[in-house]
């Protein structure tokens, strides 16, 4: 299998329960700050999209961290070469513990994933084309009478945030929407339907203006692309549909408290929207996917509950404790994700149904044994070694020797002599539960010549 295909179905697979853990922590860490503003429950959600996506690839575990971490501060304490290959996946002796795939599920995984990725694209692709084609067809609107002074009031919005003033945002007309929305990244365009803003009153017209006016401050338009991009790899996960409404929901919030601080206050604000929207009761104001519009989320009833409630944030040591048990929250999440991570490997060799046990020699109990023939030309020359020949020995459920390796050789003369030797040894069947498998050991073989 390519390496492609298996980074793929590790991801799959991992998120099946990372991003529920990342979702629980955000939902939590959402309710206690709830009080502290939208702002802060909004960065909730956007960090939690962000960490549902980007965990199931990250293939570095806690423990992992602990080690490196422990090496790089022990004095002296040596190398910890082996440690590298825990990233590869633990260590599984006759394969427990591993979780065993049949190819055609594998496949048809592979396939299902594919085609959900290429449809989550072509969607995001039409969705941004359809913006296109808004914004070609529209026509401008002139700034001027009524029109003109709601959006000097309205433009308070964009002198809290620094941006650019209205006059560098346009407003026209397209008949391909219902409602108005936002679009574009570096031309900000506020589209209408024609005729929709000779039925509005003033008053409802400037917080209309101020509420899409707060999306272009924000650039909800171009980070609605970005989160789309984002969740693409991670969408076939309900729950990060639900992340994504969590956060479109609080960045609703986050313009209305914008909108209503720039104008007359939240009640009239509040009052503004409801009658916008018995206006657009009966029509979808989006026009495209990722355009953004004063209400294209279904929170309607609490954004009014919420402008109408008294503002009580936290503040100063009160606001300081929320942020740090959110943020205890989201290292325990991140941490406790990483911790059931799951490596997808294949076999090392697909010839070989399972990965031999390894045991101690003297666990095995022999039967034949020859000793190794000192070599002769060596002896005879006077060009003698003494020390150790170590070899990776497999014995067979014969107890018959199958394959060896030589793991540290002493010189060829001397390491052929020792496999010679071994080859011709025989073992009793190693039997842990009764029928007899295939182990790995190792046999030392020590040439010692007096001189």
């Amino acid at each position: 299998m390519k390496a492609l295909e298996l980074y793929a179905l590790s991801y799959v697979l991992n998120s099946l329960w990372q991003i529920p853990v990342i979702f629980l922590a955000a939902w939590i860490a959402s309710r206690l700050a709830r009080k502290s503003g939208p702002r802060i429950e909004h960065r909730i959600w956007v960090s939690a999209l962000i960490l549902e996506t980007i965990l199931p690839a990250c293939p570095i575990q806690p423990v992992d961290l602990w080690r490196r971490l422990a090496a790089l501060l022990s004095f002296g304490g040596g190398r910890h070469d082996g440690d590298a290959r825990i990233l590869l996946g633990p260590a599984i002796a006759n394969g427990a513990g591993a979780i065993h795939f049949p190819p055609f599920l594998v496949a048809a995984l592979l396939i299902a994933y594919s085609a959900v990725l290429l449809y989550l694209s072509g969607r995001l692709a039409w969705g941004l084309w359809q913006a296109h084609l808004m914004l070609r067809h529209s026509k401008p609107v002139p700034s001027q009478g009524e029109l003109a002074q709601s959006c000097v009031r309205a433009s308070r919005v964009l002198n809290e945030q620094k941006r650019p003033s209205s006059h560098a945002i346009e407003i026209a007309t397209s008949p391909m929407i219902s409602g108005p929305v936002t679009v574009g990244v570096g031309r900000w365009v506020l589209l209408v339907p024609p005729g929709f803003l000779e039925g509005v009153a003033p008053d409802d017209l400037d917080a209309l203006l101020a509420h899409e006016f707060a999306h272009m401050a924000r650039r909800d338009f171009a980070k609605n692309i970005l989160y789309g991009l984002l969740s693409i790899p991670a969408s076939h996960h309900p729950l990060l549909w639900l992340t994504r409404a969590r956060l479109a929901e609080s960045r609703e919030l986050v313009c209305d408290a914008q909108a209503a601080d720039a104008l007359a206050g939240r009640e009239s604000y509040a009052r503004s929207l409801l009658r916008l929207a018995s206006m657009l009761s009966e029509s979808t104001t989006a026009g495209a996917m990722h355009a953004v519009a004063i209400f294209d989320t279904n929170n309607f009833e609490r954004r009014i509950m919420d402008l109408k409630q008294k503002r009580s944030e936290f503040r100063g040591i009160r606001r300081v404790a929320v942020l740090g048990v959110c943020s205890t929250i989201a290292l325990a999440a991140c941490v406790s994700a990483l911790a059931l991570r799951m490596d997808v490997t294949e076999p090392e060799n697909q010839n070989h149904p399972f990965i031999p046990t390894s045991v101690n020699v003297k666990d095995l109990k022999i039967v034949h044994k020859e000793p190794p023939v000192y070599p002769a030309e060596a002896k005879a020359s006077g060009d003698t070694k003494n020390g150790p020949v170590v070899l990776d020995v497999i014995v067979g459920k014969t107890g018959e020797v199958e394959n060896i390796r030589v793991k540290k050789s002493l010189r060829e003369d001397y390491d052929k002599a020792a496999i010679d030797a071994v080859r011709n040894w025989r073992w009793e069947p190693f039997r842990p539960t009764g029928e007899p498998v295939e182990v790995k050991t190792t046999v030392t073989i020590v040439y010692s010549l007096k001189k």
